[in-house]
């Protein structure tokens, strides 16, 4: 099997992995309360997913 005949830099091996770097999902806000959910989903805020009341979430005092 071959064997590099130098050493890869660090620099060399950075520039290589620099589009190997996490991205941000896609997030959407609720209709109704305003908060970031993932969109196809229910929110955990205030329980609506599709206009309609799919969960049933305590509020807290």
């Amino acid at each position: 099997m071959a064997v590099p005949f130098r050493r890869t830099s660090k620099t060399k091996k950075r520039m290589r992995r620099t589009h190997l770097k996490k991205t941000l999902g896609a997030v959407t806000s609720c209709p109704k309360c305003g908060a970031s959910i993932k969109p196809h989903r229910a929110c955990t805020k205030c329980g609506n997913y599709k206009n309609e009341n799919v969960l049933k979430i305590e509020e807290e005092k």
